[in-house]
């Protein structure tokens, strides 16, 4: 234990020569540390925000069905997909009866059909009251159970309903506030594009994301629905929904299911899928991967930042040395080693650099509060090492570019540098 007093005596000494030395040139230590304020700011605030979103976003993807396939024409894409190839031009749409056929494969899972018209500006009224361009699910009674919504009121259809065109419709929960603002719409009637539906029951709010509702939507049976909007349901074709009992059988139904498709559609051996299949696992990779890539480009901006910032510190650090030759000396004179002068300066040049690492660090935390207060739609999250990250990030930039100045200092000629004015 007394091995370490004379350490801790002489780091202590060091520290407070770096602090004088600071406060001595308030101006030129603060302008030295802007470029790590600059630096650890962004990766503090970049890490917030691409956090909370991650969080966010992947927490409501697992929310629609953490263990549910989809089964579609084509994928699922997070931005710009670009336009569709020669080969899914040529593909074939899904049909009920391939939804059907899953479903007698498939006994111990829960098969659901989906169309959806969401392109053209759909008209659902309440006498005088108007729904906010909601999009249009055609389903079967599998609806609550394949998408994991779950019914607030009333109820899904019957498979009579489903079968039989029934005119009957389960709206979201934007569409319910908008149509029956203060009364029960059970039992009541709405218009679909003039053509009138009885509404049987009231989905579950699951509140919008990034200007998009899915609860804007009115459920309608898929026969209803494929004789409305027959066109679309003759382009795109239906969509199918697996939902495994058990979470753990997911890759043997995604296994019976994928041969049982390609076998009814006819697909060589040889050849790839021509349809899609999306898991929430795979919408949550292509997400960060984007998000992956945004964050890498954020980073580089930072440590451009940080670079600069270390260039100002080994430069101050230099001048410091030049102006402070004859004390170096002095130093030497009286016993000082080589590694007591390398001390000093690295600690002042850490020293220098973390304190630009802890405003950084503060001013990361107030811009991710900001954010998260000015934008609820974009939570922010700060992970318990980011803080430790940006301190010990800004110190080793301080160590890296103090070391040629420290080295420098301690080579010095003890009696040249006495001689020094």
């Amino acid at each position: 234990m007394r091995a370490w007093v004379p350490f801790v005596r002489g780091f202590a000494g060091n520290v407070r020569f770096a602090a004088s030395s600071i406060v001595e040139h308030k101006l030129r230590s603060t302008l030295t540390v802007l470029g790590i304020v600059v630096g650890v700011t962004t990766v503090m605030a970049m890490v917030a925000i691409v956090t909370g979103f991650n969080n966010n976003i992947i927490g409501n993807l697992q929310t629609f069905g953490a263990n549910r396939l989809e089964i579609k024409k084509y994928e699922d894409r997070f931005g710009p997909g670009g336009p569709l190839s020669d080969e899914e031009r040529r593909r074939k749409n899904l049909t009920i009866e391939d939804a059907v056929a899953l479903r007698a494969l498939l006994p111990d899972a829960a098969v659901g059909i989906l169309y959806v018209q969401v392109e053209a500006l759909i008209h659902v009224k309440n006498g005088n009251l108007e729904a906010n361009a909601p999009y249009i699910v055609g389903s079967d009674e599998f609806y609550p159970t394949t998408t994991a919504q779950s019914l607030g009121r009333g109820r899904c259809f019957t498979p009579t309903e489903v079968q039989h065109h029934a005119l009957v419709a389960v709206l979201g929960g934007d569409v319910q506030e908008a149509l029956f603002p203060k009364e029960d719409p059970i039992g009541k009637d709405i218009t679909v594009e003039g053509l009138r539906y009885r509404v049987i029951g009231v989905l579950e709010k699951k509140g919008a994301q990034f200007g998009f509702s899915p609860d804007n939507k009115v459920v309608v049976p898929y026969a209803a629905f494929a004789r409305q909007f027959a066109f679309r349901a003759q382009r795109d074709g239906a969509g199918i929904n697996i939902v495994p009992r058990r979470t753990e059988d997911m890759p043997a139904v995604i296994e019976r299911a994928v041969a049982a498709l390609r076998a009814r559609r006819r697909v060589p051996f040889d050849k790839p899928n021509d349809f899609a299949l999306v898991t929430p696992d795979q919408l949550i990779s292509q997400f960060r991967a984007i998000t992956g890539g945004i964050t890498g480009a954020m980073v580089f901006v930072a440590l451009i930042s940080l670079v600069i910032g270390g260039v100002g510190v080994m430069n101050i650090m230099l001048v410091s040395v030049t102006q402070r030759t004859r004390e170096i000396g002095v130093r030497r004179a009286c016993g000082a080693r080589r590694r007591d002068v390398v001390g000093q300066f690295l600690v002042e040049a850490a020293t220098l650099s973390s304190i630009g690492g802890v405003v950084g660090v503060i001013l990361g935390l107030l811009i991710s509060v900001t954010v998260k207060a000015a934008v609820p739609a974009l939570p922010t999250a700060i992970p318990l090492w980011s803080p430790l990250v940006g301190l010990l990030v800004s110190m080793g930039v301080g160590v890296f570019f103090g070391a040629y100045p420290a080295v420098k200092a301690s080579r010095l000629d003890p009696i040249e540098s006495l001689r020094w004015e």
